[in-house]
């Protein structure tokens, strides 16, 4: 469980920077919607896979609840995901 989780949190990651580096801007600035909607769904399928495994992990793992808070606010930082998996994952035999 913890080896697929950090490879969803993994995808979250790329998928959010993707989601604002290159789609928002090639709407906004280029008038260009074509890859807002599939990276913005595929982010938000991954983002909701993402929290819903970390609660899973929360029980599965005995994770403490401040853990928890910063592996879930992560996912909405850019890059935070990747923050997580250095900080808490990284040390894990997965």
């Amino acid at each position: 469980m913890l080896k697929l989780f950090k490879i969803v949190a993994l995808l979250e990651g790329i998928s959010l920077l993707v989601l604002f580096v290159f789609a928002m801007p090639m709407k906004y600035m280029f008038a260009d919607h074509t890859y807002i909607r599939p990276i913005g769904m595929a982010h938000g399928l991954l983002f909701i896979g993402y929290i819903i495994m970390a609660f899973m992990l929360k029980f599965e793992e005995n994770w403490n609840w401040k853990k928890l808070g910063v592996v879930c606010v992560a996912s909405v930082i850019p890059a935070g995901t990747f923050y997580v998996d250095w900080k808490y994952l990284r040390a894990v035999k997965a």
